[in-house]
């Protein structure tokens, strides 16, 4: 979240962040709110500084055998009138942190203006597009005949949107996953960390999940408590209500998870085959760095992630997000994305985001420097590197042959104890 004084002196600068992100944000109304509970919290402690006063003159007068009556009835009065004050104190405060929950982070100066996917500006392109002298199958047709996925089944076990992995569909998933952590482990300098796919509201909140993408959530029914839908979730979380020291940083996390989300109000839109699923695997990536150091953090985990798909020998494009297709808590962000010749769509596998201290005072996780007389907050990023069922698409579909087989890249053949490639039975 922002900080409150920030929106207090800068009005008009939130006002316009929040047009350039295209959210609806009563700036004006928040400030009447915000005076007025400061000026009832002002009338309420007033209040009760003379409360005290009179408390010590009633003790006296009974030590001294007077009677305290009138001014009793002045302190009852004096307490009906706190009380009112405080339950408006409190029906306002709700107000106000429902607001300060739902301002977007602010766009970094280098992000273009613009309200969507058109705006959108492509940075670079790596490789060419394979491109096959035969009618590109999808990659539900491959899978099916490979016998590798089987959405019947899937739908028939939890409903449409859920995919079911066989053989060696199954085992190239785990390769993907294996092949991702080790490289992000061994070569990009990041620790392991296996967390809860449960994680509470506060978690929530803290990244900045909830309130605003409750509706997309999958919630359990008897406990406060939501499926993740994002590695982000816990992991960044591991740090929350901490002062770290100087020395810790940067901290580089990597993580698997699988990923749970509703996709309310996509019905009918990608929905066929892995393109858009409520279940999926991801390996995420989180670091915990100063603020002077951010946004050259976001360009070296981006590279982290584009070496995932260099590897896996598919051409991809990076693509900078525009002010309205940034997340609410992102204040730069890049897409990776794949193009799977058999859809025929860009598939976006990852997404690289620098949420400066937004999600660090929401989870209050701050860094104590050697110099510094108070603890500041540290800065938070995280992307994909990368994610699933997406980067399966891609293999598949790029990959694929002239006969239905499908070719596994170089770099993956020891996670599938060297097999070259998957073929039917």
């Amino acid at each position: 979240m922002l900080d409150v004084k920030f929106i207090r002196e800068n009005p008009d600068i939130v006002k316009k962040a929040a047009k350039d992100k295209n959210v609806k944000l009563d700036v004006d109304g928040f400030l009447r709110i915000d005076k007025e509970r400061r000026e009832l919290l002002k009338e309420v402690e007033t209040l009760k500084a003379e409360k005290n006063k009179v408390s010590d003159k009633i003790g006296k007068m009974m030590k001294e055998r007077a009677n305290p009556k009138e001014l009793i009835a002045s302190m009852k009065a004096a307490s009906q009138k706190i009380a009112k004050i405080e339950a408006k104190v409190e029906e306002n405060t709700k107000k106000f942190k429902d607001f300060v929950y739902n301002v977007p982070n602010l766009p970094h100066k280098s992000v273009k203006i613009g309200l969507g996917t058109e705006a959108n500006r492509v940075v670079r392109d790596w490789g060419k597009p394979l491109k096959h002298d035969f009618e590109a199958k999808t990659h539900v047709k491959i899978g099916e005949n490979l016998n590798i996925l089987d959405f019947g089944r899937a739908a028939k076990i939890s409903g449409t949107g859920f995919a079911l992995y066989k053989g060696l569909g199954a085992r190239l998933e785990r390769a993907l996953l294996n092949f991702m952590l080790d490289l992000h482990t061994k070569k990009h300098g990041y620790t392991e960390i296996f967390p809860p796919f449960l994680v509470n509201r506060r978690s929530m909140i803290g990244t900045g999940q909830l309130p605003k993408l409750e509706e997309d959530m999958y919630k359990l029914k008897d406990d406060d408590l939501f499926l993740i839908p994002t590695a982000e979730v816990p992991v960044t979380n591991i740090h929350a209500n901490e002062v770290l020291d100087e020395n810790e940083l940067p901290i580089y996390y990597t993580a698997y998870t699988a990923c749970f989300r509703r996709e309310a109000g996509s019905y009918g839109k990608d929905t066929k085959g892995l393109t858009r699923v409520h279940q999926f695997n991801k390996v995420e990536l989180v670091k915990f760095v100063k603020p002077e150091t951010s946004y050259d953090e976001l360009e070296k985990l981006l590279n982290n992630a584009e070496t995932v798909i260099q590897a896996l020998e598919l051409s991809y494009r990076v693509i900078e997000l525009c002010t309205g297709d940034l997340s609410f808590a992102a204040s730069k962000c890049y897409d990776i994305e794949l193009w799977a010749p058999g859809i025929k769509k860009w598939l976006e596998v990852s997404s690289c985001s620098n949420f400066t201290d937004f999600q660090a005072r929401r989870a209050n996780i701050k860094f104590k420097s050697k110099g510094g007389k108070k603890p500041e907050y540290v800065h938070t990023l995280n992307g994909s590197g990368v994610a699933l069922a997406r980067l399966v698409i891609a293999i598949l579909e790029v990959h694929q042959t002239k006969d239905g087989s499908v070719n596994i890249p170089e770099a993956l053949r020891p996670y599938m104890d060297g097999l070259n490639v998957i073929k039917s039975a």
